[in-house]
């Protein structure tokens, strides 16, 4: 068993239960309680898989999500968890892909390593052309070309020229400060995601398919996307080195041409986000909630292991845990897998908004304590991102003690962003906070790529013999 992800558990399970345990609970008692079952019985890695392996990629809007969101609760009611329900909120049309091929067919035969990005309308079935390159034309340019690239392939950016190379420092190994944001590249290198402007304007130029570079390398995709509405344009991002392959063949004169068939749907029947919830009730103070969580959504292009099925994962794997150790919190412990964080927190944006944002919900927001969120990074939780809060960090800081020998190593002072904590902070002003991670080929290779597998959560793990 990995015992990264079971002390991603233990952890919250440990800090949730600290929170809430009354003066009479003998928390080293329940500490060794939750570590006997997280670390010998522990279900983790089996729902990991099921997320990696069984379902697969899951963006929001998608079959995969709401089945994902299916069989969170069906474990949950399973293992007997309390008030276990779907929260939907509205989020708009989904999509999904249903096949796809990229290939240069002339001068010579190479696939190439591609994937469209989300919402990508379909081509007309398979279409054959020579790429026209667009990369040196403004907005205002493409606005004067209305209509002249009809049925054309274009190659909308310009040579990919600086590529992520650095993974964020991890911050629990300096005593300064360090940057906690991901590196971006240079200015003056492409943009990963051209303008809704842009994209509208490159779409009234009637061309048939977009084909984009991204900053990484070695045949890693990073891989997002937008719904353009009737904007929408079959939209490929394909290798750097590929790209840039393809360009200097166009600038030397090589008479090249690419073959495209890029199959995917719209999603109208069911526009609604899903989150999944579920509580342990408490006993005298049960209106008063502690609360954590992750996302369950993912990308497209993997199957979103380290952002964030692992997360997830964790987060079922500590409710179980806390049932089964049969806790009794003076307070409600409440977990929640988000939705459309990928597309901007919406999910967890959405619950605020409907359960602790405004004067309607003023009561609850009062007895909200504080919400624990897993997502960036992968592997052991090293401490906290503690958002600024020098009295917080005092009291996380005791919390840490006992767990060094399951990795712990301090608290961090400073905030992170982009991620659902924030939403709890600024939607309501309660507190939030989110767990520090290793970032060991995360910001490279696998956060928001092609290449977030089984294998990157769980690495050197020794081959059969």
């Amino acid at each position: 068993m990995n015992t990264k992800l079971i002390v991603q558990l233990l952890v919250v399970c440990f800090i949730s239960s600290t929170t809430i345990f009354s003066q009479s609970e003998n928390d080293a008692a329940v500490l060794a309680k939750i570590r006997a079952e997280g670390l010998g019985r522990s279900q983790v890695e089996k729902t990991f898989s099921h997320f990696t392996e069984v379902i697969g990629p899951r963006l929001t809007g998608s079959p995969a999500l709401k089945a994902a969101a299916d069989h969170s609760v069906a474990l949950l009611k399973q293992w007997g968890l309390n008030d276990v329900r779907l929260d939907t909120w509205e989020f708009g049309r989904g999509w999904t892909l249903d096949r796809f091929l990229i290939e240069l067919t002339e001068p010579r035969y190479m696939p190439l390593i591609g994937f469209p990005e989300a919402w990508s309308a379909s081509t007309p079935g398979e279409i054959v052309g020579t790429p026209v390159y667009i990369g040196d034309k403004t907005q205002v340019d493409l606005e004067k070309m209305k209509g002249q690239l009809k049925g054309a392939i274009v190659l909308s950016q310009r040579l990919q020229d600086s590529f992520e190379r650095v993974d964020r420092k991890q911050p629990t190994m300096f005593d300064e400060a360090v940057p906690i944001g991901q590196p971006r590249p240079p200015v003056g290198s492409s943009p990963f995601i051209t303008s809704v402007a842009m994209n509208k304007a490159i779409f009234e130029t009637g061309a048939a398919a977009i084909i984009r570079p991204n900053r990484g390398e070695h045949g890693t995709l990073f891989v997002l996307g937008r719904d353009n509405g009737d904007a929408a344009m079959p939209s490929v991002i394909i290798s750097a080195e590929q790209y840039n392959t393809i360009l200097r063949m166009l600038e030397r004169g090589v008479k090249l041409k690419l073959r495209l068939n890029l199959q995917a749907r719209f999603l109208t029947d069911d526009k609604n986000g899903y989150n999944i919830i579920a509580e342990i009730p408490g006993t005298d103070l049960k209106d008063e909630v502690v609360m954590f969580g992750a996302h369950l959504d993912s990308w497209h292009s993997a199957t979103g292991a380290t952002d964030n099925a692992d997360g997830a994962a964790a987060a079922l794997e500590a409710m179980r845990i806390l049932k089964t150790v049969d806790v009794k919190p003076r307070r409600t412990i409440r977990m929640a897998l988000w939705s459309g964080e990928e597309e901007g927190l919406l999910g967890s944006q959405a619950y605020v908004k409907k359960y602790l944002a405004g004067d309607a919900n003023k009561a609850a927001r009062e007895k909200f304590y504080v919400y624990f969120n897993l997502d960036p990074g992968t592997g052991p939780i090293y401490g906290w991102y503690m958002e600024n809060n020098v009295a917080a960090k005092t009291i996380f800081d005791e919390w840490l003690a006992p767990l060094k020998d399951l990795s712990m190593r301090k608290n961090i002072l400073q905030p992170i962003g982009s991620t659902d904590h924030v939403s709890f902070i600024r939607g309501a002003g309660v507190p939030g906070f989110n767990a520090v991670q290793d970032y060991e080929l995360y910001d490279i290779r696998s956060h928001h790529t092609n290449m977030d597998p089984f294998e990157c959560h769980i690495p050197h793990r020794p081959a059969p013999r």
